[in-house]
């Protein structure tokens, strides 16, 4: 499923003050997973989550918890966790929701905050011209990943794909061309993408600057 700008609702969630959401994918759609983009005002609050959260800021500065947020900056807040976000001024938020999967003998994860900025971007599949920073830690207490993938001009996935994971996509710059199943997308910066598990997926950027974008997928269960 694509989603364009010129589609998204906006409406309040439970609780929020002076905010609203774009609801892009939740389980009324079959997905195991909810992500929603909040629009801050000046004092706005999100509420804490039930499940599981995970928040990259897109535009503004928040306050999550007793942390500090920038553009480019994202938290994980296990369940266990009561942290509230607020903002002083507008900002942009993507916030993926999950029910947690424990595993036997696994501690859960803590929370923690980090900055895209200050990741390092390794050669995805063997490419220099494609790059993904690793946003979630790879340790089985984690039952999802958080990438940022970046394409340099004409750089492409080297296969289509198709696996048992699910995603959610939020492109974040530039643009290029999405294969959906059997169908071709034209997808550009503030376009959102679901797929479903099994669903044939690949990319390839166009443009004059470098395609990327934030994905989620259910991952270690």
């Amino acid at each position: 499923m694509l989603q364009t700008p010129n589609t998204f609702v906006r409406a309040p969630l439970p609780g929020m003050r002076n905010a609203t959401a774009i609801v892009h994918i939740g389980p009324a759609r079959g997905a195991r997973f909810t992500q929603y983009t909040v629009e801050f005002e000046s004092g706005g609050w999100l509420p804490p989550a039930s499940d599981q959260r995970f928040a990259y800021v897109l535009e503004g500065e928040i306050q999550a918890g007793a942390s500090t947020l920038a553009a480019g900056d994202y938290i994980y807040v296990p369940p266990s966790a009561q942290v509230d976000f607020s903002a002083s001024a507008a900002a942009r938020v993507t916030v993926i929701e999950k029910p947690y999967l424990p595993l036997p003998a696994v501690e859960p994860p803590d929370s923690f905050t980090g900055g895209a900025s200050r990741l390092p971007a390794e050669p995805l599949l063997g490419s220099s011209a494609l790059t993904v920073q690793t946003l979630i830690p790879a340790e089985p207490g984690f039952d999802f990943a958080i990438n940022i993938l970046t394409y340099q001009p004409g750089a492409a996935l080297p296969m289509v794909e198709m696996h048992v994971m699910e995603h959610g996509l939020l492109m974040l710059a530039g643009g290029g061309i999405y294969r959906l199943s059997a169908s071709w997308y034209p997808v550009q910066a503030g376009d959102f993408i679901w797929m479903a598990p099994y669903c044939p997926q690949w990319f390839g950027a166009l443009g004059e600057q470098p395609a990327r974008y934030i994905i989620y997928k259910d991952w270690n269960r």
